[in-house]
């Protein structure tokens, strides 16, 4: 069994999840809006294009989103998407890719005892994010 993270967008999810899979090198195997439920009945509140699931692979993982009703929607917090880049150059192609207009930086890019390169902050679409790269501090 492996984890799967679900991530849940105030209207932007078609747009967060394209900035991804062109960002991480995903792929988008499956939109299903409000527009496509089989019954009035069973749409949720909210415009015909707000997405109701979907999902991206990534490497061996899947990512799932959607956008939440306005009044369900809650800005996360309490976890981030964590994503551990193979070389400097690609830590700092995904910073600059994933923390352009970011909503904050917590902690900017700079050396740590346990990385040679570690960053927090939270992406202008509301997602918390991690990067670490170990480099010559990797535990063996």
């Amino acid at each position: 069994m492996e984890p799967t993270i679900y991530l849940t967008f105030n209207g932007t999810c078609l747009e967060a999840m394209r900035h991804y899979e062109k960002t991480l090198g995903g792929e988008i195997t499956g939109i299903f809006r409000n527009s496509d439920a089989p019954t009035p009945e069973s749409r949720m509140q909210g415009s015909d294009d707000m997405v109701l699931n979907m999902s991206m692979r990534l490497g061996n993982a899947v990512v799932m989103a959607s956008d939440a009703p306005e009044a369900w929607y809650a800005r996360p917090q309490g976890f981030s998407v964590s994503l551990s880049p193979a070389s400097v150059d690609e830590f700092d192609r995904l910073f600059a890719a994933l923390a352009e207009d970011a909503q904050a930086v917590m902690m900017p890019p700079s050396e740590t005892f346990w990385a040679e390169r570690f960053t927090m902050f939270t992406d202008r679409f509301g997602t918390p994010w991690m990067l670490n790269f170990e480099g010559n501090k990797a535990m063996t």
